[in-house]
Order: structure tokens, then C-alpha cells, then sequence
């Protein structure tokens, strides 16, 4: 049979800097069921409040089918925007409708503001290590990223400097149970970075797609919350998929009416507006707080999966490893021993049918570490935690006699 015919295209540069994610990468591996995974940052489908979610969309399309089926509004459905608005006031903010723009999932605010603030070779802050996602995303309108420092703690505040804050554009941080440490930062710091950023004009992106997740210790202030008395310039991203679930492709952005207007105008040369049936079903659902009731049983899953890990760690982890005990989130982040390179670790446990996912490309620079690794508990049985765990103790430990 004659090969189809295939015309070549030419590319834009931007396009020739497209790189495949690693971890969409290694999930490719992770598609056998005998492989015991924890790559994917994936929410606990047991989580997923299905019946729920049908019922919504039943009554929507129901009472409101023909509205729910046409073009909407880009800034989004205005009873979801003014929900998310007065949530976020319910925890300290003080945002109005107009400061929201709903999105297509958070990735797609990660892209619109790259879009709108981000131009070639300028200057994009970052944790170290941070949000694979986010990189990718930024990547594709080529900043110059600059590493700020964190350390057990998180990101360091005092590391911003007049220095590397000149002329940035904003600093990316996500402040609660980050991808992919798994650190929270503490109010102290929180209430510092916030303060640096405001004197140093630094606007801050903060990324919360795991808040809501928390299911040890005592919530922080959001950045947004804390943004107005001191003058910060805080945008704030956050997403339906880790309190829902994320096959709805649903997020939001919270920021000044000026920048929203201006990420309004990308998204309209991106997909017009975000499905509308999907936002009304989504407002249904939560508007007379059914995450109220329903978030406590998903942290209770994602705390018993944390600690079924933590304890296979202890047990079959050499002691010269160390790892994070996060309070809430779906991931832990390990350090191994000098001298393991956990790409190479990675090859050795896939061949036994064990999946993670290397931390080198969660670092925007070069030269990164290449002894850490991130695990994702949160869809794997106990069972399988407890012998995935060993199997990648057994084949450190080998790497270690």
C-alpha cells in the first residue's frame, strides 16, 4: 500500500521549543494494568462524586437546556464567577465578580498568562524545585526563568531579592502541599513574601490547586488574602478538578479588572469562552455547599493513602534517604543519597513494573539534582503502595552496597 501523502509543514520557532512533558512521557508506561504507579498527579477516582455530577447536569440541561447548550460569556457563567468571588472573600480576599475569569482548567490559566505577560527572554521567577506544568507551559513563550531558594520549608522570601526581582515579570509559587514537594508554606513566610513582593513590585501568580486538600495541621492565609494590606499584587489560580474532579476541565484566575480584561481578550483567541454546560452543572453542584460535606471524605482517603506511604517509606527506605510528610495534597518528595541518579533508578523499576517520576525536570535550571524523586499516593491500593515501596527500597539499597 502507498504511504499516505504527508506534506511538511514549517514550523514556528516556538513550536521547534516544544518538548513532550516527562511525566506524560512515563505515563505511557503506566498504562499496563501491572504496573504499580505512582507518576501520575492524579486525584482518587473513588473521590469522583459521580452520581452527583450526573444529577447536575440533568437538572441543567433540564430546566436551562437550550442556555446551557449556546455561546456564553468569555469572562464565564456569572453565578459561578460570583461564587468563586465570595469564596475566596469567605477565607480573607477581597475580590468582586469582575475579578474572576473562568478558564479551561488551571493549565489553560498557566498558558493565558504566559500569553499576557510573558515575552521572550524576559524574566520569570520560580521555586526550586517547581510545577513541571508550569514550566512547560511558560516554556512555550521563552522567559529566562530565575531559581529562587527553598528549602524544607518551602520557598525561601528573603531569597527574592532587588536583584532577581528586577524587571520580572511575576514569581510562580504554589504556597499549599506543593507539586511536587508536597511543603506548605507557613504564615510567617507567607506574610514575608508577600511584603518583599509588594516592595520590590513583584507581582506573584500563586497557584492552589490543592488547598482544599489539606488533611493534617491548621490552614494558612491564601497570598491573595494577605496580598491587600500589603500592597502585594497577587494573582490567583485555582481548579475544580482536585475538589471534583478534573475530566471537567474547569478552573478559575483572580486578578486586578486590568489584567483580567487583557487575559479575557487571549482567551477569546483561544476558545472563545469555557463550555458552558460544564459551569452551570459546576455551579449547581456547589452552590448550596456541597463541597461542604463532600471534602472531608476525600481528605480522610488522601490522608490514609499518605500515611500507608509514609509507613512503607519508613520501613523499607535506607536511613540515609529523608522524605516530606506533607499535610494535606497528593505528593511526597524524596532525596536519596548522592551519587543515585533516579533516571537511571527509574529504568531498574520500570524493568520490575514500578513507576515514579524523577525530580530533574521539576528544576527550571541547570545543573539540577539528580538524586530525588516524586511519589503520588493517591490512586494506588494499599497493598500495591506497600510493595511498589519495597520494590524500590530493595533496588536503592542494591545501589547503595
Amino acid at each position: 500500500m502507498d504511504k499516505p501523502f504527508e506534506p511538511e509543514c514549517s514550523f514556528s520557532e516556538r513550536a521547534t521549543q516544544l518538548t513532550s512533558s516527562a511525566i506524560r512521557e512515563i505515563l505511557k508506561v503506566t498504562e499496563r494494568p501491572d504496573v504499580i504507579s505512582f507518576a501520575g498527579g492524579l486525584p482518587a477516582p473513588s473521590g469522583f462524586p459521580v452520581d452527583v455530577v450526573r444529577a447536575a447536569f440533568d437538572k441543567v440541561l433540564v430546566s436551562n437546556g437550550r442556555s446551557a447548550l449556546q455561546y456564553g460569556p468569555t469572562e464565564g457563567y456569572a453565578p459561578l464567577r460570583a461564587w468563586v468571588a465570595n469564596d475566596l472573600n469567605s477565607k480573607g480576599a477581597k475580590v468582586a465578580p469582575e475579578n474572576i475569569l473562568i478558564v479551561s482548567g488551571s493549565q489553560q490559566a498557566l498558558d493565558l498568562l504566559g500569553k499576557v505577560l510573558v515575552d521572550k527572554d524576559s524574566k520569570v521567577l520560580v521555586e526550586t524545585p517547581s510545577y513541571l506544568g508550569a514550566l512547560q507551559s511558560f516554556s512555550l513563550y521563552q522567559p529566562r526563568f530565575v531559581s529562587v531558594a527553598s528549602d524544607e520549608g518551602g520557598l525561601v522570601p528573603e531569597a527574592l531579592t532587588e536583584s532577581n526581582a528586577s524587571g520580572a515579570r511575576f514569581l510562580y509559587a504554589l504556597p499549599n502541599f506543593q507539586n511536587p514537594t508536597g511543603r506548605t508554606l507557613s504564615r510567617q513566610r507567607r506574610e514575608t513574601l508577600v511584603t518583599r513582593a509588594a516592595s520590590l513590585g513583584l507581582p506573584v501568580v500563586e497557584d492552589d490547586p490543592y488547598g482544599e486538600l489539606r488533611y493534617a495541621g491548621e490552614p494558612e492565609p491564601s497570598l491573595l488574602s494577605l496580598a491587600a494590606d500589603a500592597g502585594a499584587h497577587v494573582i490567583r489560580m485555582g481548579s475544580f478538578s482536585k475538589v471534583l474532579a478534573p475530566g471537567l476541565r474547569l478552573g478559575y484566575i483572580a486578578a486586578s479588572r486590568k489584567l483580567i480584561d487583557k487575559l479575557v481578550q487571549a482567551k477569546q483567541a483561544t476558545d472563545l469562552h469555557t463550555a458552558t454546560l460544564t459551569q452551570m452543572a459546576v455551579y449547581e453542584i456547589v452552590k448550596d455547599g456541597f463541597l461542604d460535606t463532600h471534602l472531608p471524605t476525600v481528605r480522610e482517603l488522601y490522608r490514609q493513602q499518605c500515611d500507608y506511604m509514609l509507613d512503607a517509606l519508613q520501613k523499607e527506605f535506607p536511613s540515609s534517604a529523608t522524605w516530606t510528610r506533607p499535610e494535606g495534597g497528593m505528593f511526597i518528595w524524596v532525596t536519596l543519597p548522592e551519587g543515585i541518579d533516579t533516571n537511571q533508578l527509574l529504568q531498574k523499576a520500570i524493568e520490575e513494573k514500578v513507576a515514579f517520576v524523577p525530580g530533574e525536570p521539576f528544576y527550571a535550571n541547570a545543573p539540577a539534582p539528580r538524586n530525588t524523586l516524586r511519589l503520588s499516593f493517591v490512586t494506588v491500593p494499599e497493598d500495591k503502595i506497600r510493595s511498589g515501596v519495597a520494590i524500590l527500597g530493595r533496588l536503592i539499597k542494591a545501589q547503595l552496597a
